[in-house]
Parts: structure tokens; sequence; C-alpha cells
């Protein structure tokens, strides 16, 4: 508006187009960024910022998975809902994901005599999505490339300068590279560099805790026509009460199969007589579809993954922020641990929307808007596994589910069962917790006013047919 009202004036026209241009570009602040991990949440929050308009730097420690065949990434199956869902919308890829993903419409439930229960997730028409991790990987990273990402591969995070807001990292050869930026953002995994740098220059407390329990991941095969050999719009759910296995399909016909125990019981299996017990006495309807060659040869190639729980008070300083499994590590068993992910890209960005010319009060309120819902996750995730494992089998459970479900039926904008708030909502994860406990008071609560209900009406109904008299406890 000032540019129009000086071209009106007798100003000299290139004065006039320099103070336009000042007056223009004085507002906008051009913010260098460096993101170390270029991972799901990484390779997102590229694509997040680089729609800003701000000049983004991507680094990773592993090579291009879209060049590379023998990718080193994790390659467990990942759950997709709202949340994630959500965030992918924001830079416009949801609806391709969402093309190539195969909806899981509940639990099927295997028993050891091969009966299969099913579990609804929700609605009829709620799912969650399986997806492939290194396909949406590769889909982001090429992505960002196409917003003006410059994507930095074999550079492995060594250590950052908070302070000074400086990176370093190491070449495949062994050569350092320095980078310099306004923020750095780590979200390079579990046992983060960044998240170290950030301990040893900030007062920040930090927990993490490895479950007795590992992983090994196994495979079920296409069949030759590439169909599925089990029911592909399921997560499939072997529960053995300490320990489980389960399933979730792939689009080439085949299913991620991952089977969760001990340790202590994955280190006395030494033989192959001792694996093919196992199965037989617990997972006796897998040996079948899965096959006795490929269950030996996937379970002694692959190795045993440990599970674990990462907490910090803080997740971000004056121009570091943590994301991802850099700042929350949990546990696989809710399905949230990609969602909660990118819902950090979605929290962060509102954040920055908030304080647009100032990015420390963005940073700070991100931690604070943050921390409490990613503790609120992990905790449920511990849980989750408890019930995946042991509960689903359990009648009080299955009792009490149906009553959640029969009340949000009922009452479904007051009423609304755990699993929904989590995976098909965007409630804040902290609230979703207080939201259950309250809704568990009031369900108890009836129960017992129920059942007080019931036995003061028996006894009403036995002295008016006088049948008192016949009851001991009232002669």
């Amino acid at each position: 508006l000032e540019a129009c009202f000086l071209a009106k004036t007798s100003f000299n026209t290139t004065f006039t187009c320099s103070i336009a241009f000042f007056i223009l570009f004085s507002e906008i602040i051009m913010v260098k960024v460096i993101i170390a991990g270029g991972g799901l949440v990484g390779s997102l929050e590229a694509c997040f910022l680089a729609k800003r308009g701000w000049e983004v730097h991507l680094y990773e420690g592993r090579s291009d998975p879209r060049k590379d065949s023998h990718y080193a990434g994790k390659s467990i199956n990942l759950a997709l809902s709202d949340r994630g869902i959500a965030a992918l919308e924001h830079v416009g890829i949801a609806d391709l994901i969402k093309e190539e993903a195969t909806p899981m419409y509940g639990r099927m439930l295997h028993s050891h005599g091969g009966d299969l229960t099913p579990q609804a997730y929700g609605k009829k028409d709620q799912a969650i999505l399986s997806i492939d991790r290194r396909g949406l990987n590769e889909k982001l990273l090429t992505l960002g490339e196409e917003l003006g990402v410059t994507v930095y591969f074999d550079h492995k995070l060594k250590s950052v300068d908070t302070k000074q807001s400086k990176a370093l990292f190491v070449k495949e050869n062994g050569d350092l590279v320095e980078a310099s930026a306004d923020v750095v953002i780590g979200s390079d995994g579990a046992h983060s560099a960044c998240r170290r740098s950030v301990l040893r220059s900030d007062r920040i407390d930090y927990q993490h805790q490895y479950l007795p329990h590992g992983y090994k991941e196994l495979c079920i095969p296409a069949n030759e026509d590439g169909s599925h050999r089990i029911d592909p719009n399921h997560l499939h759910i072997w529960p053995r009460h300490t320990f489980m296995m389960i399933a979730l399909a792939n689009n080439d016909g085949s299913f991620t199969v991952t089977l969760f125990m001990p340790f202590e019981r994955f280190e006395q299996i030494k033989t192959e007589e001792q694996l093919f017990e196992l199965f037989e006495n617990e997972f006796p309807d897998a040996i079948p579809v899965i096959g006795k060659e490929r269950l030996a040869d996937d379970f002694f190639t692959n190795p045993t993954g440990a599970l674990l729980t990462v907490k910090c008070s803080e997740i971000s300083t004056a121009t570091t922020a943590l994301m991802g499994d850099a700042a929350h590590a949990i546990v696989p068993f809710y399905g949230q641990g990609m969602n909660a992910g990118f819902e950090d890209c979605t929290v962060l960005e509102n954040c920055l929307n908030q304080y647009p010319n100032d990015l420390e009060v963005a940073l700070k309120k991100y931690s604070e808007t943050r921390v409490d819902d990613v503790h609120a996750i992990a905790d449920l995730a511990l849980y989750n596994y408890i019930e995946m494992r042991d509960l689903v089998t359990s009648p009080a459970f299955l009792m009490r589910k149906k009553l959640d479900n029969c009340l949000h039926f009922l009452f479904p904008h007051t009423y609304i069962p755990l699993y929904t708030m989590v995976t098909f909502s965007r409630i804040p994860y902290s609230e979703v917790i207080e939201r259950n406990k309250q809704q568990r008071k009031v369900v108890d609560r009836g129960i017992v006013i129920t059942a007080l209900g019931a036995c003061v009406g028996a006894v009403l109904l036995a002295k008016k047919y006088g049948l008192l008299n016949k009851i001991p406890f009232f002669n």
C-alpha cells in the first residue's frame, strides 16, 4: 500500500521502486534451517518448512533409499491414522499415500486352536492404514526436493552447538562437515546425537526405558498369483498373555509379521527344532502360511530388535528443536509412533504461525504444547501392549469394550472410547487420558448404582411375595 502511495507522488521512479522493494522484503524473514535425520519425520518437516519459504537443508546418515536396493532403515510396517493423515494433507500428499495403503478395520485374534475372532476398531467405516515405511519415506524425500529442499545423504550427525546453531556431520569417508543455520531440528531417531548435544548444554531432564521384551521380524509371503494368504483388512494378533505375534498386510500380497517376546525366550531358541516347537505350541496356524523354511530363515537371519521409550522434560531450546523419536521414542503397540511424530510437524507449524516474527518464542511454545502429550502417548503405548497380548481375550475386557461402544453410539460427542480418541481423533493425548479417566469413573459409578438398584429391587420383590423368610440372612 505504501509503495502504491509513493508511486502516485512525484518521487523519482527508480527511487520509488527501491523504497517499495525495501518495504516489501523487510517484512520477510528468510530463515535457514538444518534438519538432521531424513527419515519419515525429518523429511516431512522439511516439506512443511519449505512450504513456508524457508531455506531447508536436510542431512541423512544413510544413503538415498531411492537408489539403494539394500536400504538400512527399519522395515516394520506402519499404521497411519488421523493425526498422521492431517500432517500429510498439509503438504498435499495424503491422497497418494492413502491410495497405496491397505485399510485395517479391526483386530483379528488367533487362538491356539486357530479360531478367528474379529474385533472392530470403531465404526464400520473407521480403519487404520497399513503403509510401507520405505515407500512413504521415498515419496516425502522426492516431494521435499520438488519444494526446494537440499538433501545431503551419507552425512551422519556428530554433534550440535546449540548456542551457535551449528551442526557437525561425518561423511561416509570420515570427513567432517560443519554447517550453520538459524535453527537446527533433530529428527535423528531414538539414539539422537542432537538430543545428546541439547542435554549437555541445557538443563533438561531425560529418561529412557528399555522393555524386557524384544521383537523379531518375519514374513508371510504372497500366493503365487500375488494375493494375500490371510485377510488383509485386519491387524492379525496371536495374543499369548506374556508375548504375542502380529501381522500387517502389504500391497504386494505379503504380510510383515512381528514376534514380540521376552529376550530370555528369544535367547533360548538356538535350533530349528526349538523354533518349530514354539510355533507348533503357540502359533500352529501360522506355520502353513509362513512355511517352515521361510520361518527358519527369517528367524535366524533377522536381528532381535529392542523396544525403547524416551522422555524429555523439554524438546526445544532457543535455536534447536527435537522431533519424532529424537524427542519421544515410544513402543509400537498403539500404532502412534509415526503419527505422533507427524503431529509434531503440525504443532510446530501452528506455533510458527502464532509467532511468525519470534522464532525463539515459537520453539518454546512448541515444547510447552507438546511435552505433556508425547509423555501421555508413551504411557498409553506401554499399556496397549498389555491389552494386545493379554486383555483382548478377557471376558471382562470384552464386556467393557461392548459397553464403551454402546455408550459411544448413544452419546457420540460426549462418550468416546479410548482407542477412538487416540486413533480416530486429534484430541491431544494428555486430554485423552483425562477424558478417559472421567468416563471410566462415570461408567463405574453407573455400574455400582445399577447393581445396588438390582439388589434393592430383588429384595423388594422377595418381600412382596413373602420369600424373605426363606432366606436365612433375613430371619
